[in-house]
C-alpha cells in the first residue's frame, strides 16, 4: 500500500466538463479499484489550486490546478493507465491536458516541489523548468494532448497540496436539514460528525472548540489549511459565520 498525490491541469474549455469534474471522476474511478482511499473519512476530497493569471499564460477561465491524494495497492502502472484513459476520453479538443504523479513514500525535495509550487502563483513559468524538476524530483509528469502547457500546472499542484496552506475543496457539503436558503446554527462538533472537514478554523489560524456555535448561511464550502480539510468562518459581531463566496475566491 503506498500514498500517491495526482494532479491535473488544463483539460477544459469554454462549455466543457471543469478540470475538478474530470479529477473527481479519476478518484471515483480508481476507487472503484481494489484499493482504499486515504482521505478523512473515506472521502476523496479534490483540492483546486489558484495559479498565476497573467496573459503569457493559456488558461480557460481561472487558471487552477486539480489535486488529490490516495492509499493504493494498485503499482503506478495501473494507476496512471487509468488516470491517461480518463483524461484522453474527457479533456477538451482543444485543452493541453497535463498529469502529474508523485509516489509520496520516495525521496524528494518536498521543499523544492513546494516552492516551484509557490513560485507559479506570482511568476510564469515554462514546461522546461517543469519537466526539469520532476526529472530531478523523481515526478512522474506527462502531457497527453494539446502543448501539454498543463504539466505546469500539474506539478505546481503538487507542490501547493503539499505546503497543507493553500487550495479551496471541490464542491460543497450538506448537513441534515440544513438548507442554504435558510441560515441555521450548528456547533464545531456538529460539522465535524457531519462532513467530512477535519476541523472550522477561523480567518486567522485558530482551530474553534467544538462547543463554539457557527451560523451556516449560503453554501457550506471549505479550504485546505494548516493539512486539513476545514470550514473557514469569520466573526460577524458576536457570531461566527462561514466564509462567503467572495472571501473564498481569495484561497
Amino acid at each position: 500500500m503506498k500514498n500517491w498525490l495526482i494532479c491535473i491541469d488544463d483539460t477544459d474549455d469554454i462549455g466543457t466538463k471543469g478540470t475538478g469534474e474530470i479529477a473527481e471522476e479519476i478518484a471515483s474511478l480508481l476507487q472503484q479499484e481494489p484499493l482504499k482511499m486515504a482521505e478523512h473519512k473515506g472521502h476523496c476530497m479534490v483540492t483546486r489550486h489558484q495559479l498565476y493569471v497573467h496573459p503569457d499564460i493559456p488558461y480557460t477561465s481561472h487558471n487552477s490546478a486539480m489535486c488529490f491524494q490516495l492509499e493504493s495497492h494498485l503499482d503506478f502502472a495501473d494507476i496512471k493507465q487509468i488516470c491517461v484513459a480518463h483524461l484522453m476520453q474527457e479533456s477538451a479538443a482543444a485543452s493541453d491536458p497535463g498529469l502529474a504523479i508523485l509516489d509520496m513514500s520516495s525521496s524528494y525535495d518536498i521543499n523544492a516541489l513546494i516552492a516551484f509550487g509557490q513560485s507559479t502563483k506570482e511568476t510564469v513559468k515554462t514546461k522546461v523548468q517543469a519537466y526539469e524538476l520532476a526529472t530531478e524530483l523523481g515526478i512522474d509528469l506527462t502531457e497527453h494532448g494539446g502543448t501539454g502547457q498543463g504539466v505546469i500546472g500539474a506539478l505546481a499542484g503538487l507542490g501547493l497540496r503539499l505546503s497543507g496552506q493553500d487550495g479551496r475543496v471541490k464542491g460543497q457539503f450538506c448537513l441534515g436539514e440544513y438548507n442554504k436558503d435558510a441560515d441555521i446554527e450548528f456547533t464545531v462538533a456538529d460539522i465535524l460528525a457531519n462532513t467530512p472537514l477535519q476541523a472550522v478554523l477561523s480567518d486567522s489560524g485558530e482551530i474553534l472548540a467544538d462547543d463554539e456555535r457557527i451560523l451556516l448561511t449560503g453554501k457550506v464550502k471549505a479550504v485546505y489549511r494548516q493539512h486539513m480539510f476545514a470550514l473557514l468562518v469569520s466573526r460577524h459581531g458576536s457570531a461566527w459565520v462561514n466564509a462567503s463566496k467572495q472571501t473564498l475566491k481569495t484561497y
